[in-house]
């Protein structure tokens, strides 16, 4: 039986924060007039884009850049940021061809290039799709207790994403359109704080509103590809 990790309701406010969380980070780019405020695994291979009315960030795949282990090539982390536990919202656009590993992924809790947690949002679920991953030194494995069969990413679609993750209890939960109901869960410890990032394992997409609440920011590094 799979078991859920779900947080108390009475920890919770009425906008579905814990209790003294703040925002902690919030980008629409839409006063960006240039890429900056990311570090990428391959700075050529994201932009700045118009979609509709707006900016929004566009990775267009294809970084050159090769993990120390098996794992996503196409990151942008957030520069100068990191959080423990948090909760992140952000609009996704898959803008790649129609197959089952058809994906865009969420980094956090990025310790270093080998050391991170990522979800892989994708078409169609299998081993190595549509799950949540630790990078541990060593080659991606699926973590999730909770997950679907996949989803519909749709032709020029937007899509509203939100994840909770909660360092001392080791949760972690995905959000895919419907706010009330997670479509992946996971537990894990092995990383209490790092990054967050957005990106693909091989494809392409565009990304926007991205907002971030947690208690606190943990003191930062630099440097996090290099």
């Amino acid at each position: 039986m799979m078991m859920a990790f779900f947080l108390p309701l009475s920890l919770f406010t009425q906008q579905g924060l814990p209790e003294g969380y703040q925002l902690l980070y919030s980008q629409d780019f839409e006063k960006s007039s240039k890429l900056k405020g990311f570090e990428m695994t391959d700075a050529n291979a994201w932009k700045l884009s118009k979609e509709a009315d707006n900016n929004c960030l566009e990775l267009v795949g294809g970084s050159k850049y090769e993990p120390r282990v098996r794992s996503p090539k196409n990151i942008a982390i957030i520069e100068g940021k990191r959080f423990g536990s948090f909760v992140l919202e952000v609009d996704l656009l898959q803008t790649g061809r129609e197959y089952g590993h058809r994906d865009l992924c969420l980094f956090f809790n990025m310790k270093d290039p080998a050391n991170f947690y990522y979800i892989h949002i994708a078409s169609i679920a299998d081993p190595h799709a549509h799950n949540i991953f630790l990078v541990n030194d060593e080659a991606r494995v699926a973590i999730a207790t909770k997950t679907t069969k996949g989803i519909q990413w749709g032709d020029h679609q937007w899509h509203k994403v939100r994840i909770e993750r909660e360092v001392n209890a080791g949760s972690i939960r995905l959000f895919y359109d419907d706010m009330n109901i997670p479509i992946m869960e996971a537990k894990d410890q092995h990383f209490n704080h790092g990054y967050i990032g957005l990106g693909s394992f091989d494809d392409s997409g565009k990304f926007d509103n991205i907002k971030i609440w947690g208690p606190a920011l943990v003191p930062d590094k630099k440097g996090f590809f290099r």
